[in-house]
This record gives structure tokens, sequence and C-alpha cells, in this order.
């Protein structure tokens, strides 16, 4: 159900337009209930609303309503900020039109197009128009900007079943979904999950890496068998054959690593979602740069999710003491987390990135990409980690033939 899939894990539509274009009146619409406010004041929406819905030929979407593009309050500028921060994780944009002058709206679709981002214009304030008058602007819109557009009431709702067309026109044209475990396994195999429950596992249910690898391993038909790191050696002692694959904790790489039998391919949670989520053959190529830091590099570790830190920390303290213990005490090493991810990542030598499980693919590529703009290395906390054990050639990466076409 819509309800019980991860926003992350969402087709992210990203709503744009300027002020008062009918933007949350079409979040509305599309979702059939009051989920953004609709008012002739301008400014109403202020920072971005989410409001995750199911449709029909695509499955769990998240929809996000942004603020004008034109928006001239005292706020302007913390507005535009969330509005392009949405951007960063759209993965199909919906750019609506209502003036004449569009040269707004061109300026960010030109945006949209540079992230290579699918874009369905839509003109909106349509009952206003003759249908001959809004013919001949969507014509004379698509051969001027080269994407398709479709004329919406915001009051009635006629014109939303071809929206709804084209959206999972357009979506089951771009979009591929990865899996966690795609070409890791095959149905039949027995793998083993070492599940550390450490100070930073939550009390009662397990973390989303841990719960989307089960449930894709069920999918796939394996045999799942989930122990503590101690539990490691006599789960393989009572395993009728050996075991296809063992994914552990990243934290845990150290201790497991020796005791996995010869032929059985090893990996960690951390890895699986950076496959899934982010550049693996840039992760794992970035990763040797480690051994080229100075004592005094910057390192920067990017972390998706916000939270309290613990005293046994992965980001805060793990890693951070591996790669002092490694390169030098005196390495400065920064954190942020959230959407706290510098614009220009020039300032760093090394970007270590989560494994990205709070935010969809779109948003983690653009992080990768900014790092690969300012020629940075961005590596993984889960490849990171192997690398400093020295063991990242025992470990089996997923390629991206794993997910088929990209």
């Amino acid at each position: 159900m819509a309800q019980t899939t991860s926003q992350a894990n969402r087709t992210h539509i990203g709503i744009f337009g300027r002020t008062n274009a009918g933007k949350s009146s079409l979040v509305n619409l599309i979702t059939k209930q009051s989920a953004s406010i609709v008012s002739s004041i301008p400014g109403t929406t202020t920072d971005v609303v989410k409001k995750p819905i199911e449709i029909h030929g695509i499955g769990a979407c998240v929809l996000l309503d942004t603020a004008g593009l034109d928006d001239t309050t005292p706020l302007k500028k913390e507005r535009l900020e969330k509005t392009y921060e949405a951007l960063e994780q759209t993965d199909i944009a919906f750019l609506l039109f209502s003036h004449t002058d569009t040269s707004v709206e061109e300026d960010f679709l030109q945006e949209i197009k540079a992230k290579h981002i699918p874009c369905i214009g839509i003109l909106s304030h349509s009952d206003e128009l003759s249908e001959e008058t809004r013919e001949e602007k969507i014509a004379h819109l698509e051969a001027k900007l080269h994407i398709p557009f479709v004329a919406i009431s915001m009051m009635s709702g006629w014109g939303l079943p071809v929206l709804r067309d084209m959206l999972i026109h357009v979506a089951n044209g771009t979009q591929q979904k990865r899996n966690m475990c795609d070409g890791m396994v095959q149905k039949g195999d027995t793998v083993i999950l070492v599940m550390p429950q450490d100070a930073e596992a939550p009390v009662g249910r397990l973390i989303q890496p841990q719960a989307m690898a089960i449930r894709d391993l069920l999918d796939k038909h394996c045999k799942i068998i989930s122990v503590a790191t101690e539990e490691f050696l006599e789960a393989l002692e009572n395993c009728k054959k050996q075991p296809q694959l063992v994914i552990v904790d990243s934290q845990v790489f150290h201790t497991i690593a020796p005791l996995v039998p010869k032929g059985t391919k090893l990996t960690s949670f951390s890895i699986l979602m950076a496959g899934m989520k982010g550049d693996i053959r840039y992760y794992a190529e970035s990763a040797k740069a480690i051994a080229t830091l100075k004592k005094d590099a910057k390192v920067l570790i990017a972390e998706c999710c916000t939270h309290a830190p613990v005293e046994e920390d992965i980001g805060r303290v793990k890693i951070p003491n591996l790669l002092r213990k490694k390169i030098s005490p005196d390495l400065q090493i920064e954190v942020k987390a959230g959407t706290n991810f510098p614009a220009d990542a020039s300032q760093y030598d090394l970007i270590i990135q989560c494994g990205g499980c709070m935010f969809n693919r779109r948003y983690i590529m653009n992080r990768i990409n900014h790092a690969k703009y300012a020629n940075v290395p961005m590596t993984n906390y889960g490849i990171a980690i192997a690398y400093l054990n020295g063991i990242l050639e025992q470990v089996t990466l997923p390629t991206e033939e794993n997910y088929g076409r990209n």
C-alpha cells in the first residue's frame, strides 16, 4: 500500500510555477483532498509540501508543492532555496504556465533540463481561455520549448485524465525500478544477514536498509537467516549447504570477513544501498583517494538523515576514528546531515556519503554530480569502511548491469 512505502522509494513529482499559478490547487485536484492550502494571497506556500499518493500505472509517488518562482516576499531567498532543493529530488517535473509572459517559466525550464529531469508543461487557469486559444497556445509552447503540454481546469478537473496518461507514459519511458539485491542472488539462494543491534538500532524495529533487504530477498524467493554478529559461525554450521551471500552491517566487516567461506559473496547493507541509490563505480574508484589524503586534508561526512548522535555513531565516530588512525589525528572532518549539502564541494578533499535510505536516487545522484563537477572524490560509508579495513577486494559490489537499463 502507498502508506507503507518509504518516501525515499517513491517517484518524486515536483510541481513548479509562479505564485498563484495553481500549484497547490493541482495537488488538491490530484489527491482529491485539501493537501495544500489554496489562497489568492501571494506566498501562501512557504515550505515544500510533500503529499504521498498512489498513482495507478506508476505506483507510490510523492507530490512536491513548492513556493512561487516569482516570490517577492521578505522570505523570497529562503523559499527559492527550498524550491531548488525540491528540484534536486524531483524525478518528474510539472511546470505550470499561467501568464502571457513565460520568461520566468522558460528560465526555470532550463534548470530542469540541465538536470535531465523529464518535464510536463501545464497550462493552468485554462477555464479563462477558449478551446481554440488553448490549443493555439499549447501548440506554440510545445514547438518553442520542446516539452509536452496539457491544459488543466483547476475548477472542474477536466484535463486531469490526459495529464495522468502523460505522466504514466513519461514515468515508464524514463524510470527503471531498482531493488536492493538485484543481480546479487537467484531464486532459492541462502543468504545470511548479520545485523548487530547496537545503540544506533531503533528500539523494536529494524533500520530501513535491513528491512528493505529482507523484503527484496523474500520477493526473490531466497532463504534468509538473520543473526547478530556473535551468532554468525553457528548460523554457518547450521546451513545444510554453503550460503551464496552474506550481507553485513558495515561496522562488523572486520569481524565477519575472515569467517566467510571461500565461494560465498560478501557485501554490506550500505554498499547495496549505494548501488541502488548512487554511482557504485565512482564510489569504489573514489575510495582509493583515501590513501592519498594528506594529514591536514578536509573530509566531509554526508548523512541524509538527521538524528541525535550516539556513542557508537558510524558517521560521527567510527568512520572518523578509522580515518584518523590511518591518515593522521590532524585530519579535518566535517559532518553535515539532512539536506545541508554544500553547493560548492571543491573545499573538500574527499566526501563520504551514507547509504541514502532517506532520499531518492535522483537526490543522491545530484550530490554525486556536484562532487564530480568539483573534481572531488566521493565514496560511500560501506565502501570506505571496507577499504579502511583492507578487505575491499574481498567484497562483492553491485554493478550497473545488476539493474539492467539505467
